[in-house]
């Protein structure tokens, strides 16, 4: 009895110690890509002039997210945002100069929430801004495994780079160079990728899964890119913005006078008034024909990451997201840069690929050389059309991945550490039912110091913010308030309207007719003002936009 005892004893115990390791062989593994300021700019979102194959090529395996909205239009905020699952309001970050676990409550991010779960958690490039928003130390030891790596050679972008007509080196926005004239013959984004691809390549045998986040710098600015690049775009076939012009009805408020664009050497010496000052058209040809060879330049890293896993045989269990942090202004509304509510600053490509269902011996992602290949258009996968926002992406990837999704946050959550404040988008829409419901709405946010444009508008510190631009999306409008902001005691008083906007995307998709002034708004703030002060503001605001549209629909009616 006692052999027997001993026996199955030994037996429970080889069981238990060896089941972990076979179900975290079945977990998938997360390679997290970020690009920074990119728009959906890319084939696969039905731009025409973007040559993106091998972001297209993951588009036409995975979910792409055809209308992802960013919270903030600002690198910091947009990424602490994201990978905590928290709005701007609840991070408290709106500028780059504190860290939300001291500064609003010490929240659980994405990557920490799947090291907790065994993951062996990895960040390179930029992933969170590094700096104060994230402690220096991008997080770690909370949110990676080891401590994030970036590449040696950020440490030039700033720095005068850039070989000007005279033939001599500038701190250019234009910046398109020879690779093997860099120190060290190489470029941030090429280092980062080589790093990335030692990391894949070191956790191919180890049983613990992976979670690999990647951030690009491009298509950042400078456009600081390999030469090469430009020769797909050449400058004769480029076109401007179909709205190069300030609108005639936007709040002085709202507008960003990208101040960051300014500063280069290059874009001085055109001597550009502030802020309302155009750029010469061949200048904005030049800008936009840089934006998109940085766009395909990052797209090549991309593939370089996606056909390793392929190579390295973990293609079959790695699920692969794709995303930005926020968008940028390529002219349009007669602004350049991010730092609005707009559209085209908080649009961003949202792209989710899980393994599983490749046709046996075909490769999931082969290498495509947009500079050796030409460049043919390839179908999305499973296109999702419904509003979704950025910090959507922590509880989808947490489902996708096998693991459990945080709760909600509660109305208030500064003493919660882990909760959501976004939803799990894996679920799709029965069959037949459309995607597109009257509740979807996406939420983001602005700050400004002042009323009219400052040297400072486009990001300006906490203290000196003065009025916050909650923005509302919803299928066919944008809705803005422009509100007062306390930034000592984190405040917002709703009766202090500064400006409004509202556009109407069936008539306007570009955004450039403001249409707010043509309703009653006093009245409509008459309906609200006896809303008890426990209403979110996210809820007051879909109130009055309910009561402003409403109007709206009966005038069009009678009319």
């Amino acid at each position: 009895m006692d052999i027997f005892v001993l026996k199955w004893f030994f037996l429970l115990v080889l069981h238990t110690s060896t089941y972990p390791a076979a179900a975290r062989r079945e977990r998938k593994n997360v390679l997290f890509i970020m690009a920074d300021d990119l728009r959906t700019s890319l084939g696969c979102y039905g731009d025409p002039v973007a040559k993106s194959p091998n972001i297209d090529q993951l588009a036409s395996r995975g979910q792409v997210f055809l209308n992802a909205f960013a919270q903030q239009a600002v690198c910091g905020p947009s990424r602490v945002s994201m990978l905590t699952s928290r709005r701007p309001d609840t991070t408290r970050l709106y500028d780059f100069n504190s860290y939300w676990r001291v500064h609003s409550g010490n929240y659980t991010t994405l990557p920490q929430y799947f090291k907790s779960q065994g993951y062996f958690t990895m960040s390179v490039g930029k992933v969170f801004h590094p700096g104060i928003a994230s402690n220096n130390t991008d997080d770690y030891p909370y949110s990676w495994s080891i401590p994030a790596y970036h590449p040696p050679s950020f440490t030039y972008e700033k720095k005068k780079m850039c070989k000007g007509e005279d033939g001599k080196l500038h701190v250019n926005l234009l910046c398109a160079v020879n690779v093997t004239e860099q120190p060290g013959g190489t470029l941030p984004d090429l280092e980062s990728t080589e790093e990335a691809l030692r990391l894949l390549k070191s956790r191919v045998n180890d049983d613990d899964p992976f979670f690999l986040a990647v951030g690009f710098h491009k298509p950042h600015i400078p456009f600081r890119i390999p030469q090469e690049y430009l020769t797909l775009y050449p400058l004769d076939q480029m076109t401007l913005a179909s709205d190069p012009d300030v609108p005639e009805r936007l709040p002085t408020v709202a507008y960003n006078p990208w101040t960051d664009v300014r500063k280069r050497e290059d874009v001085q010496k055109l001597n550009i008034s502030f802020p309302y000052g155009s750029i010469p058209k061949d200048f904005q040809l030049r800008i936009r024909q840089h934006y998109y060879a940085a766009v395909s330049y990052m797209d090549a890293q991309v593939g370089r990451l996606l056909s390793a896993l392929e190579e390295l045989g973990l293609a079959d269990n790695t699920m692969v997201v794709f995303t930005s942090d926020h968008g940028w202004s390529l002219g349009e509304h007669g602004e350049w840069a991010k730092y609005s509510n707009f559209d085209v600053a908080t649009h961003v490509p949202l792209i989710f690929f899980v393994p599983g269902g490749n046709e046996a011996g075909t490769s999931t992602f082969p290498f495509i050389d947009v500079l050796r290949e030409s460049v043919h258009s390839i179908k999305s996968g499973k296109v999702r059309s419904r509003l979704v926002e950025l910090v959507d992406v922590f509880p989808t990837v947490s489902y996708l991945a096998g693991l459990k999704v945080p709760v909600q946050c509660p109305d208030i959550s500064f003493q919660v550490e882990l909760c959501t404040e976004g939803e799990n988008r894996a679920y799709a829409a029965p069959q037949g039912q459309s995607e597109r419901t009257p509740e979807d709405v996406a939420f983001s946010q602005y700050p400004r110091p002042a009323d009219t444009p400052q040297e400072n508008s486009d990001l300006p510190d906490l203290k000196d913010i003065k009025i916050m631009g909650y923005s509302l999306r919803t299928w066919d409008y944008r809705y803005t308030l422009w509100l007062g902001f306390n930034p000592k005691t984190f405040q917002v008083n709703v009766s202090d309207v500064h400006a409004g906007e509202l556009y109407m995307s069936a008539d306007d998709p570009g955004q450039d007719k403001n249409i707010f002034n043509n309703s009653d708004y006093s009245e409509i703030m008459r309906k609200t003002a006896s809303l008890p002060q426990t209403v979110g503001l996210q809820m007051r605001m879909k109130l009055q936009f309910h009561y402003l549209t409403a109007g709206m629909k009966t005038s069009r009616g009678k009319a």
